[in-house]
């Protein structure tokens, strides 16, 4: 665990810094630039698919077949947050579900071929912006940049792990 003790935002520098990173991590979720980007990524009107859906159809294609249970926690969400998603791209098309055949009380779920074509276009489309986006930074920059970004997902899980407790 990477609990470290919480910075004093009375002091105006942190204060500053932590109102400037607050903005990015603003405009990085829901900036003008990221309906657009959306809309680049995951297909637009009737055809599109939500970060959700996305998140989801990135690992049902890594594996064969996966349980609801597995895939939620896969996810890091509750299970019918993880079902929601698969029953949109149920009715896409883009997955289909299956009885276990080990246990028939357990259903699988698993990406479609139709599935597979939609994610490997979504993730050509990731490959050139992420290419385009590191390519602003210099090599060092990118390894640091990577490193930074690791841990602040690492306190963000800190974090929600202290909230439960």
């Amino acid at each position: 665990m990477m609990t470290k003790t919480p910075v004093d935002l009375s002091q105006p520098s942190e204060q500053l810094l932590a109102a400037r990173i607050g903005q990015a991590w603003i405009e990085l979720r829901r900036g003008a630039a990221m309906s657009a980007l959306r809309d680049h990524l995951f297909g637009a009107g009737d055809d599109a698919l939500e970060p959700g859906q996305v998140d989801t159809l990135d690992l049902l294609v890594k594996r064969p077949s996966w349980r609801m249970s597995e895939l939620a926690e896969a996810l890091r969400v509750d299970p019918s947050t993880a079902t929601r998603a698969v029953q949109r791209l149920l009715r896409a098309g883009l997955a289909e579900r299956a009885q276990c055949v080990d246990d028939g009380r357990v259903v699988n779920v698993s990406a479609t071929p139709e599935g597979r074509v939609r994610h490997e276009a979504i993730a050509a489309r990731r490959r050139i912006l992420l290419a385009t986006m590191i390519g602003a930074f210099e090599p060092e920059q990118r390894a640091m940049l990577a490193d930074l970004l690791e841990k602040m997902v690492g306190a963000v899980d800190d974090f929600v792990v202290q909230l439960d407790r």
